[in-house]
């Protein structure tokens, strides 16, 4: 599903479900991180870094421990860039040599309507208006959750970048349908503090795309090096 969202240079494991079958073990220092964790958390913790390690696999990349670094975000090996993301009944994870892309950032949440009071929470009040306009002509599109998730993406493929924390409120998301497939499409994240700086240029935006399927809505977004 994220897959067919990010370029061919991109590496995508998924897992769909579950199954009930035992994830790959964890090494010993990721299990340390999770071992206090309930064990749904322990549980999707190891998933994920099942998806990635066999993504590292296909990217010919050897297969080592992912630990959470600085606010939780994953210390990918040197020369990857890299995203996962799970939710209920799904996970996943993205890889990329870094020379093919600066950064990446994927996504995904069940599809249906954020809790009550969140959407304040996420959303600038030019989002909120776009978001009322697309509801009343798409209503079978939860578009509070689609803009929740791409903000989301937003910040995954950001914080490698800076370091830095984004908030929900420093990035400006416009959503946009494609010809003939009205459950995909892209968005452009215009940023509202200084971008960070990709191949000595300031970066202002972030493309990204989006899709509806299976239950979920999942988003991404790529960071290209400068031409």
């Amino acid at each position: 599903m994220i897959e067919e969202l990010l370029p061919d240079t991109v590496v995508v494991v998924e897992a769909h479900g579950d199954d009930g079958s035992e994830p790959a073990p964890l090494y010993p220092e990721e299990a340390a991180v999770v071992a206090k964790a309930v064990d749904k958390r322990r549980r999707e913790f190891a998933l994920v870094r099942s998806c990635a390690r066999r993504a590292m696999e296909k990217l010919g990349v050897p297969p080592q421990p992912l630990l959470p670094g600085e606010r939780g975000a994953p210390v990918w090996p040197a020369g990857v860039a890299g995203s996962m993301t799970h939710c209920a009944g799904y996970c996943a994870a993205a890889l990329v040599r870094a020379g093919d892309l600066a950064s990446l950032g994927i996504d995904a949440e069940p599809h249906g309507p954020l809790p009550e009071g969140v959407l304040d929470a996420v959303a600038l009040p030019a989002e909120a208006a776009r978001l009322r306009r697309m509801t009343a002509d798409r209503p079978d599109v939860h578009w509070d959750r689609l803009l929740f998730s791409a903000k989301e993406a937003v910040y995954k493929a950001w914080f490698p970048l800076t370091g830095q924390w984004l908030d929900f409120s420093e990035a400006d998301i416009e959503v946009h349908t494609d010809p003939g497939d009205r459950l995909s499409g892209g968005f452009r994240a215009a940023l509202l503090v200084p971008g960070p700086l990709v191949g000595g240029g300031r970066v202002g935006h972030f493309e990204g795309r989006w899709t509806v399927r299976r239950g979920l809505v999942a988003t991404s977004v790529t960071v290209p090096h400068p031409h």
